[in-house]
């Protein structure tokens, strides 16, 4: 029987898989360090194609960086880490549908990618912006550990990896580049097809963060480049500009299938409709009657109630014909002033105008807040101490998500910080009445020794990113009694595998060095843990229902209802197989350390009772 796959998917066997579905003919296979390999006939591929192919060093269009290609592959590689509940850090760990994620992003987008893939709605993500005094990940693949110790601020055996990245580094924009891309390329595969990410940067890298976006998603999904005003005030030292922006770049994964929900039309507004000659229509507001360029049929003669001829500006024509004209004017649909004497205008009234507006490239502070706004509030949230710098506003992040999310959306954010992201959630489902789950990931990175939030006791920002959204959800239930909204959230921690190496490559070992392990699975791994790889690898969702019911007296894991069972029981009788068989299961995970006569009935049973299940060990 096979054992359960407890790693990430290979991307590139994946990719490779893809090619040879759509092009059969171009799979082949030759030699490679003496052993028989598939490989792709690139000849045959340059026929099946029709396109002209770049060979060598031929001009073309391209964006590059030291160790780019080493960064596509670190993004295809899998991972055999794992994810650990910690229900003691959690808020309504069973009931909650929302998820906290400590440990290195890239990691754990591998392990949400055999779930979440083109599930999540929406990402947000506000990146270090590369200023020379930003921490950002070193994904180690060109460096050895001593080298790394030397340059990095932070580091540690189960691979959290940050460093400073001065200006004096000669791999400046180099390093964060590779930092960025593999994260975007599994980003992208998160997204649903009309799923939409936004994020925040600044002038440092824009630039650079556009180039890779547009090679990732797409250059025809470029939505917008959006400039945030920041800052209210001018910082009189600075010796040229005062900059007083940063921008939000969105990109969607289909612009074709993406939907902007626009934003909800103001009470100033609607405000700006009046009804001065009482039509029975309702409120109206009046727009320009001519147009430009002309068109020569729509030039003609109008003469107001006043007695006026009136003609269209020089280059203009009147927008609609003389017929429709009239029907209009019939339909007092034109206006020309309450003097009659005008020029005419016509009628657009508040009934017929949609509910939301199309939203413009430029964000203002006195719309969304500026960056003295979002240190505030999260001052006030946390007794007047000043646990982060460079949050944003909850308003930002909520007009974001309200434009392209639904109400029943899973929004992600992976470079998570003081969480943000999640407050906005909870926010707006309180306004709107949503269902929206959000999942953040944050690497657990010490607050400094000397900082206020230190010495209040948040040790990592992790601990940070928690109490606020903790401190949030109760706020938000005291301003929202009668709202119906889900402020708990499951706490995850990536680790490493809880399965020994033998495991995944018992070829790799001596009879004898797997004689001498007593167990596949590392000791201080419990039953939970392993529940959750296993839910990880079947692709289940973390939010998922799990039950713990006795079977003829063993212990069974339920989840989500009949969809997964596991038993870890290394006793069980036919009389038990029979009755999980029963129960039809699409997965079912037994004990690989049960008798061999056992694991030969436990084939045998369900293939007759439920020959659909997916049966493996662990």
């Amino acid at each position: 029987m096979d054992k359960i796959k407890l790693e990430s998917s290979n991307i590139a066997d994946e990719n490779f898989e893809k090619l040879a579905s759509l092009f059969p003919n171009v799979v082949t296979e030759t030699i490679v360090n003496d052993r028989v390999e598939r490989a792709i006939d690139v000849e045959k591929l340059k026929q099946e194609i029709n396109a002209y192919v770049l060979e060598g060093n031929e001009e073309r269009y391209n964006f590059t960086w030291p160790d780019k290609r080493k960064s596509v592959v670190l993004a295809n590689t899998p991972t055999r880490n794992t994810l650990r509940a910690c229900k003691e850090e959690s808020k309504d760990f069973d009931n909650t549908e929302n998820l906290y994620i400590e440990g290195d992003n890239l990691e754990v987008l591998k392990l949400l990618r055999n779930t979440y893939m083109g599930q999540i709605k929406m990402i947000y993500i506000d990146p270090p912006y590369n200023t020379g005094k930003d921490f950002v990940y070193q994904d180690n693949f060109y460096i050895n550990k001593e080298e790394y110790k030397e340059m990095s601020g932070q580091f540690d055996e189960e691979g959290n990896r940050l460093f400073e990245n001065t200006e004096a580094n000669g791999r400046f924009h180099t390093d964060w580049l590779n930092m960025m891309y593999p994260r975007l390329k599994m980003a992208r595969d998160l997204l649903s097809d009309d799923g939409v990410i936004f994020i925040s940067i600044d002038d440092n890298e824009v630039s650079n963060l556009r180039k890779i976006c547009d090679e990732i998603f797409g250059e025809r999904n470029f939505i917008a480049q959006i400039v945030w005003e920041r800052a209210f005030a001018p910082v009189n030292l600075k010796k040229h500009f005062s900059v007083s922006h940063d921008y939000l770049l969105f990109y969607s994964k289909n612009i074709e299938l993406s939907v902007c929900n626009g934003l909800s039309r103001s009470q100033e507004t609607n405000d700006r409709y009046s009804n001065p000659d009482n039509d029975p229509r309702g409120p109206w507001t009046s727009d320009n009657f001519s147009v430009g360029p002309a068109v020569e049929s729509n030039i003609y003669e109008i003469i107001t109630p006043s007695g006026r001829s009136c003609l269209p500006p020089n280059g203009r024509s009147w927008r609609v014909s003389k017929d429709k004209y009239f029907e209009m004017l019939k339909d007092n649909r034109v206006w020309f002033g309450e003097d009659g004497n005008g020029v005419p205008r016509y009628k657009r009234f508040l009934k017929d105008v949609k509910n939301s507006v199309t939203p413009m490239s430029i964000w203002k502070y006195s719309d969304v807040g500026h960056s003295q706004d979002a240190t505030k509030e999260l001052k006030i949230l946390f007794d007047n101490i000043h646990v982060f710098d460079y949050s944003k506003t909850i308003e930002l992040i909520k007009r974001g998500i309200s434009l392209y999310s639904n109400k029943d959306s899973i929004i992600l954010d992976f470079f998570s910080g003081s969480a943000t992201t999640a407050h906005a959630v909870m926010q707006l489902n309180a306004e709107d009445g949503g269902n929206r789950k959000y999942i953040m990931v944050q690497l657990p990175a010490e607050t400094p020794e000397d900082s206020e939030a230190r010495k209040a006791g948040y040790n990592t920002i992790c601990e940070i990113g928690k109490e606020r959204i903790r401190r949030a959800g109760e706020k938000i239930k005291k301003d929202y009694p009668n709202a119906n909204i889900d402020t708990g959230f499951r706490v995850f921690k990536l680790d490493s595998s809880n399965m020994e190496d033998v495991y995944y490559e018992a070829e790799k070992f001596s009879q004898q060095d797997i004689s001498k392990t007593i167990s596949y699975i590392k000791a201080d791994r419990s039953e939970e843990d392993l529940l959750f790889q296993i839910i990880l690898s079947c692709g289940i969702p973390l939010k998922c229902k799990i039950e713990i019911k006795k079977v003829n007296n063993r212990d069974v894991y339920f989840v989500d209802d009949k969809y997964l069972i596991v038993c870890f029981e290394k006793d069980i009788d036919d009389k038990t197989i029979e009755e999980l068989a029963k129960m039809q299961p699409d997965f079912m995970v037994f004990n690989q350390n049960v008798q061999d006569s056992t694991l030969a009935n436990i084939k045998q049973i369900f293939k007759m009772i439920s020959n659909d299940t997916n049966v493996k060990v662990i």
